[in-house]
């Protein structure tokens, strides 16, 4: 239970990082941002990060081995990095209709969860 609490709260968090580190691109898309400055751009990233860190801490808190979780340090990190991408791969298709997924990407990607699947490897 303990692995499902971190991978889901480690999925919330990125899902909120994502917003925070590259929402903000769409903001010139918005009437009510239009006339926004780099400073209220990066308070309103800071105020959706707040969130970001709500679940991520806890969520290695409660993944962590030495805590009673089931993951490494490692394997947590690798892990989110996983989760990370695979949650901006989401939001870029739908947030950002311009851009496009090419063949490097798609192997970039598999790339990553190649990573997860050595991360947990039994030594």
């Amino acid at each position: 239970m303990r692995a499902l609490i971190t991978i889901a709260f480690l999925t919330i968090s990125n899902t909120f990082m994502t917003l925070a580190w590259y929402g903000h691109l769409r903001f010139k898309d918005m009437e009510w941002s239009k006339s926004l400055g780099l400073i209220s751009i990066i308070a309103i990233s800071w105020g959706i990060a707040l969130f970001e860190y709500i679940f991520q801490v806890p969520a290695n808190k409660i993944g962590f081995k030495e805590n009673g979780g089931p993951f490494s340090l490692m394997q947590l990190k690798i892990t989110q990095e996983a989760i990370s991408i695979s949650v901006f791969l989401i939001f870029s298709i739908l947030f950002f209709k311009t851009e496009k997924i090419a063949w490097n990407h798609v192997v970039a990607f598999a790339l990553i969860i190649l990573a997860v699947f050595f991360a947990f490897i039994k030594k």
